[in-house]
């Protein structure tokens, strides 16, 4: 275990932890003499154990020391001391960082097995497809041997095998999924639809991407808008016609970029419009900013790829290939306009949650990554974890070398070269990180042209990750990668490394985060494997241009030095590495303001979801829908009372007309037999003929069938409402910000206008839940259970509600009756102009 600081906390908690596996080691000679089938019925046991009140900490020693036995005897792995260690961290619901090649994934199984006894389920959860299946049949295997069931959801299952998986007791499976999957289940319309249950404990393995990195883009479900693409073409030919600084300005720190006055000119006159900023080109206008994004921030091979006609976006941390994602609010379309590739339809929003909102809801969360420690305050603060760093198991012996700098790119790249052909004619291994596929294929052609053999792992082979990264260490391989693709895979050292100092990294650019660049160097040097890392830079890197370059090309110009002299400082690495803090701060920031403006969003979706689950799972709906009627009658008395209490000051004309046309169809009430009344009887008038219509139609199609008309009804009419409250509330958003200028917190604003804008829609669910059950005329069809289906690029909706046919009385802004979701004047009224 090594000399550990007395004073130090992460200490005092392995020390504390260190006696559990005291306990653990101790039990190994009795859990080693059972047989395979006791082994297994120890499993029995535990379960029996919990149901007589025992807690899992009760039991924790005695069910490590099973994992760990079975493990030994399934796939030829005994757990290391340390990673019981990390196991007893995760079952605590924390963080534990382990470097890489320490064995997490081993690690998982024993939190995992221990949590799955309750019967309440367990997610493992991992970056990629790839890893969940791996993970669920090479580590299943312990868990099958146990008696424990294992599940696997990634991309492309049905519903079935869906529903199949998450009733395991143990279910694997990606981020991505998992978020798409919670979505989907709070859009079905029959409880049959849902696949997934109760949020329980979850697993997170590479946390720090998953709930840091990944978290910065809202998981989004949409359907498509009825919005013409042919514009997004027209505004992409004006734009390279624009010169950069003339018309437009780039301010790459704040990745923001502004046409100038001479530019806004120059598209008004290719465009053909007097004034961009008018009213009547808003929309336009918004098309010439995000097209302007497109061609000036966002670069091909760096943010995206084109494959097979399509844009994909690359994950900048990660260098994987994002599908299903796209970017919102026009600028994928202007991405896609750009690259002269079909432009697919602009989407609405039915659904959307961050990953921050989707695991705070698990009732307890862990994570595991060999990279945790930089992040602590963010993970603290948005998800009440803390990271326990555990010893390695063996001495780490890597070494890593100052950054070198150079000059300019050219000179960075050529000095790269020299160092890999050098080490390469001595037969070490060499993995070289590139911070985009442009990087990656630039260098690529550099070995190239002097002849040396190497594999390319970016975006573009995105399949092959695993395979690759896992000959990296193999003699004499050269190996470049984009960032950390291939996270997740062991790289072992091959025949004869080891005396050749083993997997050497180079990092041809420092990333903006740290933690990133730790990754890298962490490919090298696992289980007191022998290794040695080094960063090259230059003064054109992005990092370097944006934070601090000037100082460092002083000293260059006083000492003379050209561009084939190097500087390598400690000093320089650490102002680099100061640069990156300032960075991580700023894109904490920006996390922390996105999830700011989501809380609020989340208040809002938890007591929609809540309620639409209530409705789903069978609630009568009988008592709500007459507290319903009682509010419909109070509230257009106070419409047309003018706040008079007596009724010959009141419009009751109006007040006929309007009951008629909302909660009374076919009764026409005479304003003068309503002047003869007091305001009580008018009410108690209006009540009990709501009432009595309301219980007419029950008779009419019996208490069975009036439930499931009021179920559907009231489904539907909440998932078109919501849709509508979610786009009001991303152009609430949008100019939220301005408020800024009248002294005002926008974020108080926002949340503020968000109430009201929820208030009211709660209002206008209830009046149109009213109007069409009082107006509803049931169609029976034969249905198969529902399923999910594909709606646009990986996005998911669930099947449309079971049509309803209503009577005359629809207004051309409510929902249309034909169950497709749209709006009457969108849909069936369409025909009717």
């Amino acid at each position: 275990m090594g000399l550990l600081n007395l004073f130090d906390d992460n200490a005092r908690e392995i020390r504390k932890y260190q006696k559990r596996v005291d306990v653990i080691n101790s039990l190994e000679p009795q859990i080693e003499a059972l047989s395979d089938d006791e082994l297994r019925g120890k499993t029995t046991e535990f379960k029996e154990r919990l149901d007589k009140g025992e807690s899992l900490d009760n039991i924790l020693p005695e069910a490590f020391a099973v994992v760990r036995e079975a493990s030994r005897r399934v796939i030829g792995q005994r757990h290391y001391d340390v990673q019981l260690i990390g196991g007893m961290v995760l079952h605590d619901g924390r963080i534990a960082e382990m470097r890489t090649g320490e064995g997490k994934t081993l690690v998982a199984t024993l939190p995992s097995y221990l949590n799955a006894l309750t019967g309440l389920g367990v997610h493992v959860v991992t970056v990629n497809d790839y890893l969940a299946r791996r993970d669920s049949e090479w580590m299943g295997q312990i868990h099958r041997f146990l008696g424990l069931t294992v599940g696997l959801v990634v991309h492309g299952l049905n519903y079935e095998e869906r529903r199949s998986s998450y009733g395991a007791d143990i279910t694997y499976g990606t981020n991505n999924e998992f978020g798409f999957d919670y979505l989907r289940d709070n859009m079905v319309t029959r409880p049959d639809g849902l696949v997934q249950r109760d949020l329980n404990y979850a697993i997170v393995d590479e946390v720090d991407s998953i709930l840091i990195d990944e978290a910065r883009t809202p998981l989004i479900i949409s359907g498509e808008a009825d919005k013409p693409t042919e514009l997004y073409f027209r505004v992409a030919m004006v734009i390279p016609r624009l010169k950069p600084e003339e018309d437009y300005k780039v301010i790459e720190k704040e990745h923001v970029v502004t046409l100038t006055e001479q530019g806004v000119s120059r598209v008004e006159s290719m465009l053909g419009v007097e004034n961009l900023y008018e009213d009547i080109h808003t929309e336009l206008a918004h098309h010439v900013n995000q097209a302007l994004k497109a061609h000036t921030l966002f670069k091909r091979d760096r943010d995206y790829v084109v494959k097979d006609g399509e844009v994909i976006i690359v994950d900048e941390f990660t260098g994987r290939l994002m599908f299903g994602r796209r970017y919102s609010e026009g600028l994928h379309q202007a991405i896609e306009a750009k690259e002269g590739v079909k432009v697919e339809k602009e989407s609405q929003t039915l659904a959307t949650i961050t990953f921050q909102n989707y695991f705070r809801m698990f009732k307890k969360l862990a994570g595991m990554t060999g990279t945790a420690m930089t992040e602590e305050p963010e993970f603290r603060k948005i998800y009440k974890l803390d990271v326990v760093e555990i010893p390695t198991n063996k001495p780490a012996i890597r070494k890593d070398e100052p950054d070198v700098i150079y000059r300019t790119e050219k000179g960075k790249f050529l000095a790269v070269v020299e160092d890999i052909i050098e080490r390469h004619s001595k037969g070490q291994p060499l993995l070289v990180g590139t911070v985009s596929v442009e990087k990656s294929e630039h260098l690529s052609a550099m070995l190239e042209r002097r002849g040396i053999p190497h594999q390319v792992l970016n975006a573009k082979y995105h399949e092959k990750e695993a395979q690759i990264v896992s000959q990296a260490g193999q003699l004499g391989m050269v190996t470049i990668a984009t960032n950390m693709a291939g996270r997740g895979t062991d790289i072992i050292l091959g025949e004869g490394v080891a005396e050749l100092g083993g997997l050497h990294i180079i990092g041809t650019e420092r990333h903006e985060s740290r933690r990133i660049d730790n990754q890298l160097r962490g490919r090298a040097g696992r289980q007191g494997d022998p290794g040695s890392t080094q960063f090259f830079i230059s003064l054109e890197d992005d990092l370097m241009r944006m934070f601090g370059a000037e100082n460092i090309m002083g000293i260059m110009d006083k000492l003379g030095m050209d561009d084939s002299v190097p500087i390598a400082s400690r000093m320089i690495s650490r102002s680099i590495e100061s640069a990156q803090r300032r960075v991580e701060n700023r894109n904490f920031d920006i996390r922390k303001h996105v999830l700011d403006y989501d809380d609020v969003m989340n208040q809002q979706r938890e007591v929609i979801y809540g309620q639409r689950r209530a409705v789903l799972m069978g609630e009568n709906l009988k008592d709500n829908i007459t507290d319903m009627l009682e509010k419909a009658v109070k509230n257009s008395i106070a419409m047309f009372s003018g706040d008079s209490p007596f009724p010959e000051e009141w419009d009751l004309a109006s007040l006929a007309d309007y009951v008629e046309n909302f909660y009374l169809p076919g009764n026409h009430l005479d304003p003068e037999t309503l002047a003869d009344l007091s305001g009580e009887e008018i009410e108690e008038l209006l009540l009990d003929k709501a009432t009595e219509l309301y219980q007419k139609r029950e008779d009419e199609f019996g208490a069975d069938l009036m439930r499931e008309i009021e179920r559907a009804v009231m489904l539907q009419v909440v998932d078109s409402k919501w849709m509508d409250h979610l786009d009001a509330m991303d152009m609430l958003r949008e100019g939220i910000g301005l408020r800024a200028y009248g002294q005002k917190d926008p974020l108080v604003e926002f949340r503020r206008e968000g109430f009201e804008m929820f208030q009211a829609m709660i209002d206008s669910i209830q009046d149109d839940i009213i109007r069409y059950v009082l107006r509803v005329t049931p169609q029976v069809r034969e249905e198969a259970p529902e399923q999910p289906r594909n709606v646009t690029e990986n996005r998911y909706e669930g099947e449309p509600s079971a049509p309803v046919h209503t009577g005359d009385q629809i207004g051309r802004n409510d929902l249309c009756p034909c169950g497709s979701g749209k709006k009457y004047k969108k849909c069936c009224g369409a025909e009717k102009k």
